[in-house]
């Protein structure tokens, strides 16, 4: 993520949609470098936003999708829940209610598990 433009005008759609205000490039591995674009650490939710879609950019190339399955993998046996997007669909409402759905989700299971503690 590299656009100042577009990097201020997300966390506040998100504060918009209600949306607690996501971590930028964070690093969720202690063994690799791998960051991701934002990130809700305490609800193991991530947003990436995959750049270069329409122009055969690393993310789209051979080893650049390899390195980003092993990425995306890792972070979904650790217990995250990834929603992806291009540039151009991170702000539009079916990213925020993808979103939304993934906090929900997340709430539903903390919910599940106070009922099955007590």
């Amino acid at each position: 993520m590299k656009d100042s433009k577009t990097d201020n005008r997300f966390p506040r759609l998100c504060a918009a949609f209600g949306l607690p205000m996501p971590v930028r490039e964070y690093k969720f591995s202690d063994t690799r470098r791998w960051r991701i674009d934002y990130a809700w650490p305490d609800h193991l939710i991530a947003l990436e936003v995959e750049g270069g879609v329409w122009t055969g950019g690393r993310h789209f190339r051979g080893m650049g999708i390899i390195s980003d399955m092993v990425k995306y993998n890792t972070m979904a046996v650790t217990g995250w829940l990834l929603i992806r997007c291009t540039p151009q669909e991170m702000h539009n409402l079916r990213v925020m209610f993808w979103l939304k759905q993934a906090f929900d989700f997340r709430e539903r299971g903390r919910r599940l598990l106070e009922r099955r503690e007590s």
